[in-house]
């Protein structure tokens, strides 16, 4: 089957800052409209007045960080393994490799949902949940949780397309689950008077949304998917898991990090964890660039790494990282001018106000260095090193997160969290950085001939077929 027009290696020529801020802007777009799901939820919620409700969203939140962590992990894969395959000039492969990306998505997410599922009263407990507040976070995932095989489909499918360099298809995508959960809370929170029910069934409709508008495009213009068998199975088995599951790990050492500040927070009260859960909802959607990133300099690096274009590897991250100090000064100073709309529109007060407030400040300049290891697990990952993505983010998020919560928190009680947390993941972004620019440097030597012979199996395989 000849490869359709799309199917063609985008960012092999042209201005690197360019095509990272064209991939970066658009993919944020989805990004925002994906976490905007979230965000949507807890201002509706907040309407309603009720502490532990907002207290149990943020309860649900630190465990749907997990599932969702998961899915951005299969999704890193897929997209890895494709732009990969295209900057070498294997279209087929690609193709196939989407499809395979597709299936074990799917059966990853069942899996992982049904384990979430049987065990969501014990990790609302370990959170700290308890009492009303414990039973509103369990009611509200056992609904939303079974969803989850469709938020993956969504989320690899969005990842195949930016892989293509299809950035606008997979922020529509995103963007229209956002719209059907934006129409459906105000129905079915205050219309019905479902409150935390109608939040939860709600996502569950935005997710069957964002995968049914992602999978479109490449059906249509992208030559859809190949006839699986058990011989495509197993040849990408190994290549999809390569990359999956350190990314997997990589990723839920965020939710596992963020669980153990949740935790923290606990001991001061609802007021704030609702604060926290505020923060924790407002942070993606402010910085949703910077959350882009990773996604967007991963397909340009991927297609120039496939292609031995390694000059154009070091200039995709360099520029990376001055986009990334860009957006952070841009976005600190907008947060810190609506500090006023902000309270007045999630009704801050007490505790929860106190962290808004803080966050909206110097926090929020101190995210620069999370987006310095955005980039570096972007590098990691398409060159051949995804394992280090994973020691780098279970590092930031355990040795430093674990002891400078403490420390700061008894100095400054709920405050110290949210200040230990961004001061431990400072020093981990520079150590992330040397690691990267060592990374490319060796990309160019013997250790990037796995890949490379990787690319020649599956062509040799190719052509005898």
């Amino acid at each position: 089957m000849a490869a359709p027009s799309g199917a063609q290696a985008r960012f092999l020529t042209g201005s690197l800052l360019r095509h990272i801020t064209v991939m970066s802007l658009t993919s944020s777009v989805g990004l925002m409209a994906v976490f905007a799901v979230d965000f949507i939820n807890m201002i509706f919620i907040s309407m309603l007045g009720k502490a532990e409700l907002a207290a149990a969203i943020g309860y649900a939140g630190a465990i749907l960080f997990f599932t969702s962590s998961f899915g951005i992990g299969m999704s890193i894969a897929a997209g890895a393994l494709v732009a990969r395959a295209l900057g070498a000039g294997e279209r087929e492969t690609a193709r196939r490799r989407a499809t395979s990306s597709l299936i074990f998505g799917a059966i990853f997410g069942a899996a992982f949902a049904a384990l979430i599922w049987a065990f969501v009263r014990p990790f609302s407990v370990l959170l700290g949940a308890q009492g009303t507040t414990l039973d509103l976070t369990v009611h509200y995932l056992q609904i939303v949780v079974p969803s989850l095989p469709l938020l993956l489909i969504g989320m690899v499918a969005g990842a195949i397309l930016r892989a293509h360099g299809d950035a606008a298809r997979s922020m529509w995508a995103t963007i229209g689950g956002a719209v059907v959960n934006a129409i459906l809370d105000p129905i079915l929170i205050f219309g019905f008077r479902m409150e935390l029910t109608g939040a939860a069934i709600s996502t569950n409709f935005a997710r069957l949304a964002l995968a049914g508008i992602a999978l479109v495009p490449l059906v249509r213009i992208y030559g859809g998917f190949g006839r699986p068998n058990a011989g495509t199975v197993r040849m990408d088995f190994m290549p999809v898991l390569g990359i999956a599951v350190p990314a997997i790990l990589t990723q839920l050492a965020t939710p596992m990090g963020q669980a153990f500040v949740t935790r923290s927070m606990s001991a001061y009260g609802e007021e704030a964890v609702a604060g926290m859960a505020i923060i924790s909802r407002l942070t993606p959607v402010a910085f949703c660039v910077i959350f882009a990133l990773s996604g967007a300099v991963g397909p340009i690096m991927g297609q120039n790494f496939g292609a031995g274009q390694h000059d154009r590897v070091r200039g995709a991250f360099r520029d990376g990282i001055i986009f990334t100090a860009i957006v952070s000064v841009a976005v600190s100073g907008l947060l810190f001018v609506l500090r006023g709309p902000l309270q007045a529109l999630f009704q801050l007060q007490g505790e929860a106000l106190t962290l808004v407030m803080l966050f909206a400040g110097p926090i929020s300049l101190l995210w620069f260095f999370n987006g310095v290891i955005f980039v570096a697990n972007a590098a990691y990952n398409n060159l051949g090193h995804p394992f280090y993505s994973t020691v780098v983010n279970w590092g930031r998020h355990t040795v430093g997160t674990v002891p400078f919560v403490m420390v700061f928190a008894m100095w400054y009680g709920a405050s110290g969290v949210l200040i230990g947390q961004a001061v431990g993941g400072a020093f981990f972004a520079l150590g992330s950085w040397s690691l990267a620019r060592w990374v490319m440097k060796r990309a160019q030597g013997p250790v990037a001939e796995p890949i490379v012979n990787d690319l020649r199996v599956h062509r040799l395989l190719n052509n005898r077929r």
